[in-house]
């Protein structure tokens, strides 16, 4: 499972969307959000969400980092004339966090309300299953009252309707509240796992009236989960940490990947690394990651990444030679060999042969290289037309004169690791 983490704008705007399929109908959540990035028009808003000129305003940047009332990124009972001053003043600024610095490109803008209690929320995935989190202290200093949380775990086979969620809360919950809470914790829970959440943490919510309304939100979505839920996901990006900006290969498989039906992902870990991989499938991406660690070679590692959901041979030709080109600037210092690891599980619908021409294209292109700096490569893979992409793969190791080592879905997924790092 890869965590992505998600804009607080898209985890409220799912749940304002579902809000009354998954949590209630009785008590709401109106959310009344907007996403302001560079090329926003703010004069135009008003038009659009004619409350922004109505209510009084909170505004705060939307970039994957916590505490930014802390840093004093939060403009909080503003009006609309002064929320807009407030962005313009910050827009494509370099800004520090913490020991961080980054331009700051998109902000949210929602209802300032005003509130007396503030309480927390949060699910995460583990082993055993989910656990929730509950506290009437929600806040910035959340982690200074951790003692007041409720943890409530749910197994991986459990259903949530059958618990008593209200006799779990803590103790000094309001009685006002309790049932209120319990509904929308089990309507949570549901949202969180129909929709492939990894990660959701709402602190604070409030109560105002007959709503509940998430101040502030976390979320990370489980991208293995995309052929079931992207139609519910909707229209969404999974932008990069703050300050971590995108290298000109990554911004480039990235634009191939917002423009294809498949799955194209590449993070440039350690450009100088000597391990490289290739690998089919965002499950097996992962696998093959902890195992390369497990053995020693975090430090080593150069990338991590996927290409899957039948990408065509010309997508994984660009693909490759993207990988390929990063690999082979420099030679390692020590003179020792580099490895690049293909490799996947069985596919289901990738058409292995079609995919493998792809990565022969790019390896033909880039022979000389790969003999310059010593290049191993180690391939395992199984699924449709298999036995014809391992055959392309072994004619090819001959044809170049780079060592290439070919295994099908008989040799256990991993085992080509072991092969390259454990000798």
């Amino acid at each position: 499972m890869a965590q992505r983490g998600i804009r607080e704008f898209d985890g409220k705007r799912m749940l304002a969307k579902y809000w009354s399929e998954y949590i209630s109908k009785d008590f709401k959540f109106p959310g009344k959000i907007v996403l302001v990035d560079p090329k926003t028009k703010l004069d135009d808003l008003p038009k659009k969400y004619k409350w922004l000129k109505e209510e009084k305003l909170v505004v705060k940047p939307d970039q994957l980092f916590g505490k930014r009332g802390k840093h004093g990124l939060i403009k909080a009972n503003a009006t609309f004339d002064e929320a807009k001053k407030w962005i313009k003043e910050r827009m494509n600024k370099d800004t520090k966090v913490g020991k961080v610095t980054d331009k700051l490109t998109h902000f949210i803008i929602e209802p300032f309300i005003p509130h007396k209690g503030e309480f927390y929320v949060a699910i995460k995935s583990n082993r055993e299953g989910d656990t929730i989190y509950y506290s009437n202290h929600g806040g910035v200093d959340i982690e200074s009252v951790w003692k007041t949380v409720a943890e409530i775990q749910i197994g991986v086979d459990e259903n949530i309707d059958k618990l008593n969620i209200e006799s779990k809360l803590p103790k000094d919950t309001p009685n006002e509240h309790k049932k209120m809470f319990a509904e929308f914790i089990k309507g949570l829970f549901k949202f969180y796992k129909e929709l492939n959440y990894a990660y959701l943490e709402i602190n604070p919510f409030v109560v105002t009236g007959k709503n509940i309304i998430p101040l502030d939100l976390v979320a990370r979505l489980d991208d293995t989960g995309h052929f079931e839920s992207s139609l519910k996901w909707g229209d969404i990006t999974f932008p990069a940490p703050f300050g971590r900006r995108l290298s000109k290969e990554e911004e480039y498989i990235k634009i191939m990947d917002e423009k294809s039906g498949a799955s194209l992902k590449l993070t440039v870990l350690n450009p100088k690394g000597r391990v490289w991989t290739m690998v089919a499938g965002g499950g097996g991406s992962v696998i093959y990651t902890d195992t390369i660690v497990d053995l020693g070679y975090r430090d080593e590692l150069a990338n991590y990444g996927e290409y899957s959901g039948n990408p065509t041979t010309d997508q994984t030709y660009e693909y490759a030679k993207t990988i390929l080109d990063l690999m082979t600037r420099e030679k390692d210092p020590k003179g020792r060999p580099k490895f690049l690891l293909v490799g996947g599980g069985i596919a289901n619908f990738t058409d292995v042969a079609k995919t493998f021409a792809g990565i022969t294209m790019a390896l033909r292109d880039y022979k000389k290289k790969l003999k310059d700096v010593n290049v191993k490569i180690y391939v395992r893979r199984g699924g449709p037309n298999y036995q014809e992409g391992l055959r392309i793969m072994r004619d090819l190791g001959k044809e170049l004169g780079v060592p290439i080592d070919v295994y099908g879905p008989e040799t256990h997924m991993t085992r080509i690791v072991n092969m390259a790092l454990g000798g």
